[in-house]
């Protein structure tokens, strides 16, 4: 219980500490959010003491004590969806206790636990088989919360914010609600999002009241897209059959573009985000929403830098035995993998460990490998060029390709004129050959031209598929919108590890544990055992097979792994599985509309990257 409580002194003196000294500026929306806050913070309160008093009801023997105290969290979760735009945006640290998520992480490079604490873990208790067992943990959960509520209005000492640093905080809102809210991120099992997002929505407007001026061009369209949008939500409570696609397409993508236009007209624009967003985009799906700049990267974007690499990448003379080059792996024409469960390794014959992942929308990583142990994609291309079993090139390799091909040596001091000492032939195809990656972003998929408004790119089985993947399946709370990958709005500033329990095979039936430890290779930490970076699906229907060891043949057997929730729910010990292993319960019909959608998120690759003509370069001599 100490535990409990040691967070919540230190979360509420880190956020006073935060405070906004600066004299306000342009406030006249501050004021009625803060009283907004204070009102609806005392409602939040109350609302947890009320959980606490069901969860002390909860009897085994009598399920309508459980059924309340859900309930009970159904209405909590409600009240701080309230006040998560002002939480989460001004006292981040403050709000970690009610939303955290249900599970061990690690805060790297700093290697910091953070025990799971707050409503998830609520309830993930509330739904165990014996609820009451769990009596304890439920008690101490929830009056860490309570206790921590009945304090909120405290972190308004000495508070001053603008209205610049509030609309802000209103449209990192719009995105948690887009792509974490409507798809049960925040309470898979509970099932509450859909009236989550609507009263997140509904503070939203009155928030925004003083904002909607006659004299404001764009105060209409943001009122009326702001109604729309709670009344579509209200008017479609079922969580599993919510239409998505419509309200995001009709209602909610809309107000998000039409916010930001009233924003850049009141000249009230701010980015805290480190520009990984980008404002002036439409909306989440715009092509250009997240800042590819802002990722890791070790040099800069440099049209001469991706033609380079773009040569290189196809040259064969930058491994130990001039017969492989980094297409070899990952093949435009294979949408930048091999087709291999596990790629062939340098002798010829054998493996190397894991399943050559595509390079479409690498640049957008914080982490490269299955693994995440290489920090760039520079780190990465040198990894792979230094490894023994993969490429087994050098620093001699290189100088003995530049000698066989002049015509390199003058692309190299054409496009690092810096002078010879300043860095090496091997970080200089590194630095190259990873701009190149970088361009990898078609973003032309029959999905990405219905979201630009061709209606006629999807079909009715597709936007199922759509709808059931972003809810039902909840494949949308590990592969998160607009890119699908691990990662994690609002700021899309981590690249999220999973451990799924994946098997040794896709024999479901018997179902073999998989012998990949995964990152705890690289941190030796329990909770990294088996774990693995979470990939995009875009184009996944083009780069089977899959998983991390490559062991699923079909998307369905990916599916159906998931259906069945994963090694836990096949009956494997995994104690530290973070994908839920209560089945999702979806019928075939179900798993083949999943599928069917995939199938729309195939870009057209190959005629965008056209192939530089393949020279022999077996005879380099490398000795």
């Amino acid at each position: 219980m100490k535990g409990f409580f040691t967070i919540c002194c230190i979360s509420f003196c880190v956020a006073i500490m935060v405070g906004f000294t600066d004299p306000p500026r342009n406030t006249k929306g501050v004021e009625q959010a803060v009283l907004f806050y204070k009102t609806q913070s005392e409602v939040f309160a109350q609302s947890c003491v009320q959980l606490q008093i069901a969860v002390a009801g909860i009897r085994q023997d009598r399920p309508s004590t459980i059924e309340n105290a859900r309930k009970a969290l159904w209405n909590c979760r409600i009240n701080f969806k309230k006040i998560q735009f002002f939480l989460e945006y001004f006292f981040k640290s403050a709000s970690l206790i009610y939303n955290k998520a249900p599970k061990y992480e690690i805060e790297e490079p700093f290697m910091e636990y953070q025990e799971p604490i707050g409503l998830q873990v609520i309830e993930g208790l509330l739904f165990e088989n014996n609820v009451e067992a769990k009596k304890v943990d439920l008690l101490q959960q929830t009056g860490a919360v309570s206790s921590s509520a009945t304090d909120l209005n405290a972190l308004l000492y000495d508070f001053k914010a603008d209205d610049k640093q509030l609309l802000e905080s209103i449209r990192l809102e719009l995105i948690r609600i887009i792509t974490l809210g409507i798809v049960g991120f925040d309470a898979p099992l509970l099932k509450s999002g859909i009236a989550e997002s609507a009263a997140s929505l509904e503070a939203l407007q009155f928030v925004l009241k003083p904002f909607l001026t006659a004299d404001a061009k764009h105060s209409d369209s943001v009122s009326k897209y702001l109604a729309a949008s709670i009344s579509f939500l209200h008017s479609n409570q079922d969580f599993d059959r919510f239409d998505r696609l419509a309200f995001f397409t009709k209602h909610i993508l809309p107000l998000q573009r039409h916010l930001g236009l009233l924003i850049k007209e009141l000249n009230l624009e701010l980015n805290t985000t480190g520009a990984v967003l980008n404002y002036d985009a439409g909306d989440i799906f715009s092509v250009d929403v997240l800042n590819l700049t802002s990722f890791p990267h070790e040099g800069k974007p440099d049209s001469s830098l991706v033609q380079l690499g773009k040569q290189l990448f196809f040259e064969t003379g930058i491994s130990g035995n001039n017969k492989i080059s980094c297409a070899t792996c990952h093949d435009p024409a294979k949408y930048f993998t091999d087709a291999l469960p596990q790629s062939i390794a340098f002798d010829g014959h054998s493996h190397v460990q894991r399943n050559a992942a595509s390079l479409l929308y690498a640049g957008f990583q914080y982490r490269q490998f299955w693994d995440g142990r290489a920090k760039s994609l520079e780190d990465q291309v040198r990894t792979v060029i230094n490894n023994p079993q993969e490429m087994n090139g050098s620093e001699e390799s290189l100088v003995a390709l530049l000698n066989y091909k002049p015509g390199y040596k003058t692309l190299f001091d054409r496009t690092f004129p810096e002078g010879k000492g300043s860095k090496t032939n091997t970080d200089k195809v590194a630095l190259s050959i990873a701009e190149f990656v970088r361009t990898l972003n078609p973003r032309n998929s029959m999905f990405d031209q219905y979201m630009k408004g061709d209606t006629t790119a999807l079909g009715t089985q597709q936007i199922k598929g759509f709808n059931l993947f972003m809810g039902k399946a909840q494949c949308g709370t590990c592969h998160f919108a607009p890119l699908f990958n691990g990662l994690l709005p609002p700021f899309y500033n981590v690249t999220e590890v999973e451990v799924l329990g994946t098997t040794k095979t896709d024999n479901l039936e018997k179902p073999e544990a998989d012998s990949d430890r995964g990152r705890i290779n690289i941190f030796p930490i329990s909770f990294y055992e088996k774990a693995f970076k979470t990939p995009t699906v875009r184009n996944v229907s083009a780069t089977g097979p899959y998983m991390h060891n490559g062991a699923f043949k079909t998307l369905e057997a990916v599916v159906e792994f998931y259906n069945k929730g994963g090694a836990v729910g096949l009956g494997l010990p995994m104690s530290n599985q973070t994908l839920s292993a209560v089945p999702l319960k979806l019928s075939k019909e179900e798993i083949n509309d999943i599928v069917q959608f995939l199938h729309t998120l195939k870009d057209s690759v190959t005629t965008r990257i056209p192939l530089p003509q393949r020279t022999t370069t077996n005879n380099i001599n490398h000795k």
